[in-house]
């Protein structure tokens, strides 16, 4: 892709991240290409692209929309995070004392958010904090890829009726594994991801069979 045409995906990729654009929202071009500075032929590029990625779709007299997720997607992306969370954890060399902070902050921001009855921005923080796990890997291919299942993380937990009840346990999860990453057990912190994204997993694809 051209430069501006990346910079435009990035910022709608990010914006599925955030929790901002939702499935089946429609992505009007002029508009949207009007929003982020560029023109329409970029923005086709940047639309193509995330199509590419599994993150947007495009429906017949509907144009491109946010895509709407199946089990064999929330599937596949447990299936990579579980190969690369936990090594990130375990085996990563990039475990600096700022990316170790990264965690812990991403564990603040979402305790505080769920103080707040915030349970968007427990979301966010959760996405922040899995984005800082990988980020341990010291890899900046591992971080380009990890923001694609980022993406279609946001789009899986949006399907699940009940926030609070599904990001709750896990505000608790997050803390654990960053106390032990703090005192240095990066094993132990890498197990108990992988057990807490086998559950998550476990609940995400109970909900979407119910809801199908």
């Amino acid at each position: 892709m051209s430069t501006s045409a990346d910079r435009a995906a990035r910022v709608v990729r990010e914006q599925v991240v955030e929790g901002h654009l939702r499935s089946g929202t429609r992505l009007p071009e002029e508009r949207l290409a009007g929003a982020l500075g560029v023109s329409r032929n970029t923005l086709r590029e940047a639309l193509s692209q995330l199509v590419a990625e599994r993150i947007l779709v495009r429906e017949p007299n509907r144009g491109v929309v946010v895509a709407t997720p199946a089990v064999v997607d929330v599937e596949d992306v447990y299936r990579v995070r579980r190969l690369v969370e936990p090594a990130a954890l375990a085996r990563g060399t990039g475990h600096t004392p700022e990316r170790i902070a990264a965690v812990a902050a991403a564990v603040t921001e979402g305790r505080e958010a769920g103080e707040r009855g915030d349970w968007d921005g427990v979301a966010s923080a959760n996405q922040h904090f899995h984005r800082a796990v990988v980020s341990l890997a010291g890899s900046p291919r591992l971080d380009a890829q990890m923001d694609l299942l980022l993406a279609e993380m946001r789009l899986f937990f949006h399907q699940m009726g009940a926030p609070e009840r599904f990001h709750r346990p896990y505000l608790e999860e997050n803390a654990a594994i960053a106390g032990l990453l703090t005192s240095g057990d990066r094993q132990g912190a890498a197990d108990r991801l992988d057990a807490y994204l086998a559950a998550a997993e476990g609940q995400l694809v109970a909900a979407f069979r119910d809801r199908d």
